[in-house]
């Protein structure tokens, strides 16, 4: 069974409000956590289970625009349709951790400073099972004597795993911060090598 067909069995419509990551703006949730339509107009919001845990994603008209790492689903959680950039992500999300594709080409949605968003397109630029440091990264993204600010950049990533912010390590190879935690990017790294 997939990935999909789990999440479709287990779908049901309008509450979100117990799910949505901390990060997001709950200004369109009404005060009872019930999805209201303007929320829905405005795009898809899914969640996948993943050997990691949870992943949330949510698209709008362009694209994916958001994959974060989130807790188990509470039992009366309920999640719009599955748009078609959701429904593609999570088709290649499932082949990812499969180990049966390497790369992405899911459309993304991305908003962010022109600074951030030269980041994360250099982010997608390093190759699978390749490790590179914040300052390797600044320097890809043309921002050479930038790499604290590139970190910043780096850790507003709005769309985890496919846009690969896990791939990067100190300048001595360490591992460093990730929103999804230290044990997560660890996970990453060991399954693409």
């Amino acid at each position: 069974i997939t990935l999909f067909e789990q999440q479709q069995k287990s779908e049901s419509r309008l509450k979100l409000k117990s799910m949505l990551p901390s990060s997001s703006s709950s200004s369109f949730l009404s005060s009872s956590g019930v999805v209201n339509e303007r929320m829905l107009s405005m795009g898809y919001y899914w969640l996948a289970p993943s050997p990691i845990g949870y992943l949330y994603l949510e698209e709008n008209k362009e694209g994916l625009c958001k994959l974060s790492f989130c807790d188990k689903p509470s039992d009366n959680l309920s999640i719009s349709p599955m748009g078609k950039f959701t429904k593609l992500a999570v088709t290649q999300l499932e082949e990812y951790f499969a180990k049966k594709r390497t790369a992405f080409t899911v459309p993304l949605s991305l908003k962010g400073t022109a600074f951030q968003e030269d980041i994360w397109h250099a982010l997608q630029k390093i190759p699978y099972g390749k490790i590179i440091s914040y300052k390797e990264l600044a320097e890809k993204a043309g921002h050479p004597k930038a790499y604290r600010a590139t970190g910043n950049a780096n850790n507003k990533n709005p769309i985890a795993i496919i846009i690969p912010c896990h791939r990067v390590c100190g300048a001595d190879g360490s591992l460093t911060g990730y929103g999804g935690g230290l044990d997560k990017k660890q996970f990453l790294l060991d399954l693409e090598n």
